[in-house]
């Protein structure tokens, strides 16, 4: 009877034990952190992701506004924030920090030089000498067959009266 009250007591605490090891090494705080892109252009996106962060957490830089993680099905942490449209060239780290979890985690990356708008052709560029010399062309076709028109009008007017 001893050994079998030993046997339950020994058997619990292993299954305790075995039960909370995975609830340990969830709240560790974060790990693996990544970013997609590395290198990213002032004014674009960058995903971040992490584990360890299973309630969610932040993530701040000098190169964006701090940002929320979200938690999706497979306990991975992601975040997308907007690097500032005037941030400065040059390399940034980012920290994660989990909700449940005082421990910080660092990640660089890069930000480059801004790209310009591409609006398209509507006054983005300036236009070529043959855009112009067509263009003048037409004007001036134009004036002439405005001018030929009147005069005609003017004699057909002048006959009939």
């Amino acid at each position: 009877m001893r050994a079998a009250r030993t046997l339950a007591v020994t058997a619990t605490a292993f299954a305790a034990v075995g039960l909370a090891a995975p609830l340990a090494a969830a709240t560790n705080g974060p790990s693996n952190v990544q970013v997609s892109p590395y290198d990213v252009h002032a004014g674009s996106t960058i995903t971040i992701t992490a584990k360890g962060c299973g309630h969610g957490g932040t993530v701040t830089s000098n190169a964006f506004p701090e940002t929320n993680l979200s938690v999706n099905s497979n306990g991975l942490s992601s975040a997308i924030a907007r690097v500032y449209n005037n941030a400065t060239p040059g390399n940034y780290n980012l920290a994660v920090k989990c909700s449940d979890n005082s421990r910080v985690v660092t990640h660089p990356f890069r930000v480059l030089a801004g790209r310009g708008a591409q609006g398209g052709l509507g006054g983005s560029l300036t236009p070529s000498s043959t855009e112009m010399a067509i263009g003048g062309s037409l004007v001036a076709a134009a004036a002439l067959g405005g001018g030929v028109f009147v005069l005609r009008r003017r004699r057909m007017t002048g006959t009939s009266a």
